[in-house]
């Protein structure tokens, strides 16, 4: 199985879309800081989760979310978990 996945960091609100073959091992890469582009961010909170059976169909669609049109069915979908996040991070800082 294949996973693409979106995880959140709470200290920059900033959102990270990757792919994966064990989501679980993967997770604990970002947050230990062994992945380059997200060490700064941590700690990481998985958001969203789609699984494939193919890997072409994993990456392209890993592909698309990071596209224009993908970024907006981000927000489309997860626009009520964005907002929770938000708001969580700015209430536990004010």
């Amino acid at each position: 199985m294949y996973y693409v996945y979106i995880i959140y960091s709470a200290k920059y609100n900033k959102i990270y879309k990757g792919l994966s073959l064990n989501i679980k091992q993967r997770i604990k890469e970002h947050n230990y800081g062994n992945v380059e582009s997200t060490k700064h961010g941590r700690p990481w909170k998985l958001i969203y989760c789609e699984i494939f059976i193919n890997k072409k169909d994993a990456q392209s669609e890993e592909k698309f979310l990071k596209t224009g049109k993908g970024r907006e069915r981000i927000k489309y979908l997860l626009q009520e978990t964005l907002k929770k996040q938000i708001k969580k991070e700015s209430m536990s800082f004010g």
